[in-house]
């Protein structure tokens, strides 16, 4: 039975959070963010936190809480920034998970542990310039020679590209099988013929690293193989149902900034002899924010629950992040208009969260990609087969998933 009260240990994990990143990031996310620079401490502090294992179970170095633990963290992070729930959300849940739920008892040890107990950054590699929605359009290949493959190609838009120590990676290793015939590895930096290259002048996440990454007869130890070969679309499709779980519980966190801003606003601003939140064309737009937060909080709240059961979930957490990043962007849209031109210039930081909002509507599934996918389950087009590698249900007295 879904039980929306929280635990004593998610209740102080969610003021712990709270405390620490609403008083050690706003004025340093501010200035980050006008000079388009990532602060590398970033991640280090969020680990010594607690937050780079959160949904990892003890045994391999992590947290061992569940998954609603993991969003309810998203959530209080991208109340500060989405920036800074970026770096935990591609490392916890695209990374991370992946290799928890594709590798092998031996490279758990070996590649999860550190990205666990937070000595290793994770990212992830999977967008091309040619290849995004499309993922088959990768041109990206692998070839084994002996004990290692043969990396040659390029990723794009690689979050922390500059900055991360592993990569979960994905290209072809059999061109002619089309999806069946990608394979994911893990690449650590460092490794000879690997280069990477931050983008700059983007519209939004200034405070984060985004680039690219090169691959030029890079070797790569067979050993870092994740999963069997041609299991490479199935570990990208599975570490997407966790990440844009992340991503829908960060624009939760967006959508609640938006309101508590506007809220206070509205009490402090007069015209016509009365506070603003009296007229009711304003009262309009709180009341679609609040109405947007209690949705999407609802909605990720609903597949973090799937989650901790071990059930498949790619239709609500597509669900959670479709309807939550249109939300988050359209709540900083109707805060900027609450608060006037005190919203537009960078007195307050709802113009940051609007440039922010707008990249989660394209990136881990385009807001179009997951309209098409929601009609077609509605029309019974898509259906979901079990995963053979499921994400293992929560089970507390294991302190984390089995």
């Amino acid at each position: 039975m879904l039980d929306l009260a929280l635990s004593p240990e998610q209740e102080l994990l969610v003021e712990t959070t709270r405390r620490f990143v609403r008083s050690e990031f706003p004025e340093i996310i501010k200035e980050n963010d006008r000079l388009q620079r990532y602060d590398p401490e970033t991640f280090p502090k969020l680990a010594r936190l607690g937050l780079a294992g959160i949904s990892v179970p003890r045994r391999y170095g992590g947290a061992g809480m569940d998954y609603l633990a993991l969003g309810l963290v998203m959530e209080e992070l991208e109340y500060v920034d989405a920036s800074i729930r970026t770096v935990a959300s591609v490392h916890n849940g695209l990374c991370s998970t992946g290799v928890y739920q594709w590798g092998t008892e031996a490279q758990k040890q070996r590649l999860l542990r550190p990205l666990a107990e937070g000595s290793k950054m994770g990212a992830f590699g999977l967008t091309e310039p040619d290849a995004g929605s499309d993922v088959a359009a990768m041109r990206s290949t692998a070839r084994r020679e002996g004990d290692v493959y043969v990396l040659n190609g390029e990723k794009a838009w690689v979050s922390f590209c500059d900055y991360a120590d592993y990569f979960l990676v994905f290209a072809y290793t059999d061109r002619e099988q089309s999806h069946n015939g990608i394979s994911a590895f893990i690449l650590e930096r460092g490794s000879r013929g690997f280069t990477t290259s931050g983008y700059h002048d983007k519209l939004g996440l200034r405070a984060g690293n985004t680039g690219a990454l090169v691959f030029a007869d890079v070797e790569i130890p067979a050993d870092n193989l994740i999963g069997e070969e041609g299991d490479g679309f199935k570990v990208a499709m599975s570490c997407l149902d966790n990440g844009r779980f992340t991503v829908a519980a960060g624009a939760a966190g967006a959508i609640k900034a938006c309101l508590d801003l506007s809220v206070d606003f509205c009490h402090q601003r007069k015209t016509f002899g009365k506070e603003i939140g009296r007229h009711q064309l304003i009262q309009a737009r709180i009341a679609a924010m609040q109405r947007d937060y209690d949705i999407a909080r609802m909605l990720y709240f609903k597949a973090a629950w799937m989650k901790n059961q071990g059930v498949r979930n790619t239709r609500e957490t597509g669900l959670a992040k479709w309807v939550a990043t249109e939300a988050a962007f359209q709540a900083a849209d109707s805060a900027i208009q609450v608060l006037g031109s005190s919203g537009y210039s960078g007195e307050y930081p709802v113009e940051r969260i609007l440039r922010n909002a707008r990249a989660p509507r394209i990136y881990e599934g385009t807001s179009e990609i997951h309209q098409v996918m929601q009609a077609e389950y509605a029309l019974g087009y898509r259906a979901d087969k079990d995963l053979e590698h499921p994400l293992p249900a929560y089970d507390p007295a294991q302190g984390g998933p089995l």
